[in-house]
């Protein structure tokens, strides 16, 4: 897995390694339970403070992509697992969205087929 930072990306280092190691995941590159390196190890090849490596993988297991099982370490996780909690998710902020609004559920379930209707 080769991981670079830029140091003179306005992008924070956590993030460009978050958007490293989720592209590797979607070309397929890091499979569906490959082992990811250690923090520790990751902060050191990168010359990177602990700290920065491990909010990287808090976001990427908040996103699904990666999940920790404690001591024994990092994996990415299965797509269809990630791909459905993101799923919901997204479903749940805008029945969130739609309630503060005070759209009732039939107007809501409208304008989502026309999204989807209009992406097609």
């Amino acid at each position: 897995m080769l991981i670079i930072i830029d140091p003179t990306s306005s992008t924070p280092p956590y993030e460009q390694i978050r958007m490293q190691i989720a592209a590797l995941v979607r070309s397929g590159e890091l499979a569906a339970g490959a082992r990811l390196p250690t923090v520790r190890r990751l902060a050191g090849d990168l010359e990177l403070a602990p700290n920065t490596v491990a909010r990287t993988y808090r976001e990427l297991e908040n996103d699904g992509i990666i999940e920790t099982r404690g001591r024994a370490g990092s994996f990415v996780s299965h797509p269809g697992d990630a791909n459905e909690r993101l799923g919901q998710a997204a479903a749940d902020a805008y029945v969130e969205r739609i309630r503060q609004l005070g759209i009732g559920a039939d107007d809501a379930i409208s304008y989502v087929q026309r999204s989807i209707d209009n992406a097609g």
